[in-house]
């Protein structure tokens, strides 16, 4: 027989420190722009929200994405697990919807703005379950966004809009302090846009572009993340640490979710991040032989085992100032995790934690494809990274059961938390160093997510369009 909870159970146990949803209006506002085309690249959270904010105003923008369609990019990334062929163009970290499309999809956030609730309701216009306007912690999970970001590409293209996937930026054409137009490659096909006005939405993983910009003097810098590992343990037992007995009276209990901290007093936090419940551990490259892993869920979350990312927070203290230091930084970690085939390096808890690396003895089936391998962590992170990590995960066991589980599995590493960079601009969004140049989203460091990074790219456009409303 199924026992339902009674009214409140379930919405303490999940929504511990969730702020309420804003509910103030949103809506698009209405264009004073002389007309012009808007150019934005890159087709992630910040850049859909951006483009459909300009098309629904009339303004017909160009969008340039380095990856492919959500399908080809789909296919790609299969491909990639399945076999260890990376394409550098079109994977996880990018395409249609970006990064957050092979993700959990998460739609929670810290900010506090009107915008959520608008970003929300389109999110269920274009096919999200309507359940996610009212719950404490909504997700739409990755088999939902994939169909999510194609829909709102066929309402901008049906506005006048313009998607031109595998293109990528390679250069700006600069001249008295503003962009008069960028150049891409379709291919092996090089040609020009002209550009009034520039979007920027490259998601955090976009190396190349942030070293083109450097070259032209874009004022940029460098900022805090934060690098780690993927820890694996069942489902089931993070239900049983979480709910107890409980877990048996209430059969519709949500699947467990955690999070996690803890900071010291020099600053520096180690923390649980990124938590996919029934979900996945996957292959997040974009560069030839380097390793990144990330975490994916279902809609559903219906997988044997739950992850998250425990993460250790680095800043210029740890890997220099200069703007681009901090992507060395975890350059050099990714490429350290490499071997053959793109197999991550892993090992159980215990075996971390003794300094005695092992996969024997663990009582989780890892989920990481092509494959993992058994390697000692010491040799891909930095010293000061392995004994935060140490430290955390004892400071974990002591507040959730199953992390003092020595047979759980890491796996080895998390690099792209949030961008290493900043793009700086001004308070009308454009850039500090050229007037028409729009930075917006997580890969300009303004934001951290799906939904403040959609957040970002609409108050972008608003500006464009004619100051926020």
């Amino acid at each position: 027989m199924l026992i339902e909870a009674p009214e409140g159970v379930e919405q303490r146990l999940i929504s511990r420190g969730a702020k309420a949803m804003p509910n103030a209006s949103f809506s698009f506002p209405k264009s004073t722009a002389s007309g012009e085309r808007a150019l934005i690249v890159g087709f992630g959270p910040a850049g859909i929200f951006a483009g459909l904010c300009l098309a629904e105003n009339g303004s017909k923008p160009v969008i340039i994405e380095r990856g492919g369609t959500v399908d080809e990019r789909a296919e790609a990334v299969t491909r990639f697990w399945e076999s260890g062929e990376l394409d550098e163009n079109s994977n996880v970290q990018f395409g249609e919807g970006g990064a957050g499309t092979f993700s959990d999809g998460k739609l929670t956030t810290r900010i506090n703005d009107r915008r959520v609730r608008f970003i929300l309701e389109t999110f269920v216009k274009y096919g999200a379950p309507e359940e996610i306007l009212h719950q404490a912690k909504p997700h739409i999970g990755t088999d939902n966004l994939q169909k999510i970001v194609k829909r709102i590409r066929e309402r901008i293209i049906e506005l006048g809009g313009e998607v031109r996937f595998n293109t990528r930026l390679t250069d700006i054409n600069v001249k008295g302090g503003k962009i008069t137009s960028i150049t891409v490659t379709d291919g092996d096909t090089e040609y020009e846009i002209p550009c009034d006005k520039l979007i920027l939405a490259i998601g955090h993983s976009s190396h190349d572009t942030v070293k083109m910009l450097l070259s032209h003097g874009v004022n940029i810098a460098s900022k805090p993340f934060s690098v780690g590992v993927r820890i694996e343990h069942k489902q089931a037992d993070i239900d049983t640490s979480l709910y107890g007995e409980r877990r048996q009276r209430y059969k519709n209990l949500p699947k467990g979710e955690y999070q996690l901290s803890k900071r010291f007093p020099d600053g520096r936090a180690v923390y649980s991040f990124c938590m996919c419940p029934g979900g996945a551990v996957v292959a997040s490259s974009s560069e030839r032989e380097t390793i990144v892993t990330n975490g994916m869920s279902l809609y559903a979350r219906d997988g044997e085992n739950a992850n998250s990312a425990v993460c250790v927070s680095v800043s210029a203290a740890d890997f220099g100032g200069n703007p681009l230091d901090g992507m060395e930084f975890a350059r050099k970690i990714e490429r350290a995790a490499y071997s053959s085939n793109y197999f991550a390096p892993a090992c159980s808890v215990k075996g971390f934690l003794s300094d005695k690396p092992s996969l024997n003895g663990i009582n989780v089936t890892p989920t990481y494809k092509p494959g993992v391998r058994e390697a000692d962590f010491r040799e891909i992170f930095p010293g000061f990274v392995i004994n935060t990590l140490k430290i955390g995960l004892d400071d974990f066991s002591r507040k959730l059961r199953a992390f003092g589980s020595g047979e759980a599995v890491l796996t080895a590493p998390e690099t792209r938390t949030s961008s290493p960079v900043r793009i700086m601009r001004l308070d009308n969004f454009s850039s500090e160093t050229l007037s028409n140049l729009f930075p917006c989203g997580e890969g300009a460091g303004y934001a951290g997510g799906i939904v403040s990074s959609a957040a970002d790219g609409l108050k972008t456009a608003e500006n464009i369009i004619g100051g926020i409303n």
